[in-house]
């Protein structure tokens, strides 16, 4: 039923995203050159890895050690717009008509963060990703980890057709105000290390096992 209104959906929404798709795609491929898309492996639905498609809003600036420099200074004025816009996204529906996401769920994080959950963060993993969700809808980057986790595992516990409509409407208007679109002391979200010892911040789970920097994270 779901992967059903997914795809009805994108097709009737297409006359609209569709010529923004394009137009997208020939700003970033004039302001920044090849590749277009940024693609990273993220974990979908059961920890199944997939690449999720965004347009690249960043160069691929690296230091004198090969090491990429900060978010803040590799995004570009163009990609700053797209993300303000929420148009970096679009290629995501791509991902939707293959099937490795849906229009509404958790969005996918980076495999590497999979072994850092706790196992009530693992519930994320549980249904279909999405390029929007529950957390984006109510705070989005602007969300710590804990608060993002918890919003995630509220929806997989309680969601439903209604709800995800909701999350649609509530996307829509969240895009038109242009909320949440960087990170509470970053452009970006921080890497996820792992939920720190002690109690979790989420009732009911054990804490999350702390992990080791990616060296080759990139965030887009």
């Amino acid at each position: 039923m779901k992967r059903a209104l997914d795809l009805i959906l994108v097709a009737l929404a297409l006359p609209v995203w569709g010529p923004l798709f394009l137009v997208t795609w020939i700003v970033v491929r004039i302001c920044m050159g090849a590749p277009v898309f940024f693609r990273q492996e993220r974990a979908g639905f059961r920890g199944k890895a997939f690449n999720i498609l965004k347009f690249r809003t960043m160069k691929d600036l690296r230091d004198e050690d090969g090491r990429l420099l900060p978010d803040a200074v590799r995004l570009t004025r163009c990609g700053r717009t797209l993300r303000s816009l929420s148009l970096d996204e679009l290629p995501g529906l791509l991902n939707v008509l293959r099937g490795d996401m849906s229009l509404v769920g958790p969005r996918p994080l980076p495999t590497a963060y999979v072994p850092r959950y706790s196992p009530e963060q693992a519930l994320r993993l549980t249904c279909m990703p999405g390029i929007t969700g529950w957390a984006q809808v109510n705070g989005r980057n602007q969300l710590n980890w804990e608060d993002r986790f918890r919003h995630d595992v509220w929806y997989v516990r309680n969601r439903s057709l209604a709800l995800d409509l909701k999350i649609l409407w509530m996307t829509v208007a969240a895009v038109i105000r242009r909320e949440g679109i960087s990170g509470q002391d970053s452009v970006t979200m921080t890497e996820f290390m792992g939920s720190p010892p002690g109690p979790d911040p989420i009732p009911g789970s054990a804490p999350g096992r702390p992990g080791c920097p990616d060296p080759s994270h990139k965030s887009e």
